[in-house]
């Protein structure tokens, strides 16, 4: 098995709405806001390749939103997801299996285009799966006020019509397919109904996609929990379980929304679980 760091495109979000209840005066010393108040948010997938799989964990936002719609977000750098595919010698028509931890426009936007003459929607990567579950759909598909903006029905009912879309089940601690083991998944509902967050055993370091539990190496800290959470008190017991095994085990954190930081591990101080070390993909892993 062979993993890839795969950037899709960077934005900015407002950072009050990043980390709720905590005042700017403290989370700007690690997350910098500009003039509107902005912070930088990287939209950071993972590429799997295990013998004839090639597994790509969420899809960033895509491109088939309207001007206006990207306006809200100031996306910045040049990154995207074919010219990162690109670069590693990939194609996203290479793609067996697309896994979204859940489905706000910003993990699974990417997973739908226009068709080619712009009449209506198609899946993105043609020869993959496309893999949620069950309750998270139910969610996504019957949205509550607070998150329907977050619930774009052009992401969502395409993936449906596809006959692409598989359901993991809940039961299942593992994501497996072609009968293939390929990465255990932590379930999570504190952000949305059933987040779904891979974990990999990868040259023998444990490494956990962290999605939207701890989205920055800003948001290690227990109370630095985001606005935009639907239960932030179940965040922070999810939380605080993971950070406690995470440094007890010397996990990496992959970070999916961190612009300037790849990895970290944790460990623990007077104050509680801190950042340790970071790290770049290639300082842990090495070059693929």
């Amino acid at each position: 098995m062979k993993i890839y760091p795969v950037e899709t495109g960077n934005f900015k979000l407002d950072g009050g709405a990043m980390f709720g209840v905590v005042p700017k005066t403290i989370w700007q010393k690690t997350n910098p806001a500009d003039a509107n108040n902005l912070i930088d948010i990287a939209a950071r997938s993972l590429l799997i390749e295990n013998g004839d799989q090639l597994i790509l964990v969420d899809t960033g936002m895509g491109n088939k939103q309207s001007d206006k719609f990207f306006s809200y977000y100031n996306r910045w750098g040049d990154f995207t997801l074919d010219k990162s595919l690109n670069n590693l010698g990939f194609h996203r028509d290479d793609i067996t299996d697309v896994f979204l931890t859940h489905l706000h426009f910003d993990h699974c936007g990417g997973a739908i285009q226009w068709n080619k003459d712009r009449t209506g929607y198609e899946p993105a990567f043609k020869n993959a799966r496309f893999w949620s579950n069950e309750k998270h759909w139910k969610w996504a598909t019957q949205p509550n006020p607070r998150e329907k903006a977050s619930f774009l029905t052009e992401n969502l009912m395409p993936l449906q019509e596809s006959g692409q879309l598989h359901f993991i089940k809940e039961t299942e601690t593992a994501f497996s397919s072609n009968n293939s083991l390929d990465f255990d998944i932590r379930f999570v509902n504190g952000h949305t109904e059933k987040q779904m967050l891979p974990q990999f055993t990868y040259k023998e370091k444990t490494m956990v996609f962290m999605a939207d539990l701890i989205p920055t190496v800003g948001h290690i800290p227990l109370p630095y929990v985001m606005g935009y959470d639907t239960r932030p008190l179940l965040t922070m017991q999810e939380k605080e379980r993971f950070l406690n095994e995470a440094a007890e085990n010397h996990y990496y954190l992959f970070f999916e929304h961190d612009a300037h930081n790849q990895l970290c591990t944790l460990k623990h101080t007077e104050r509680g679980i801190r950042l340790d070390q970071l790290f770049t993909f290639n300082e842990v892993f090495g070059q693929n």
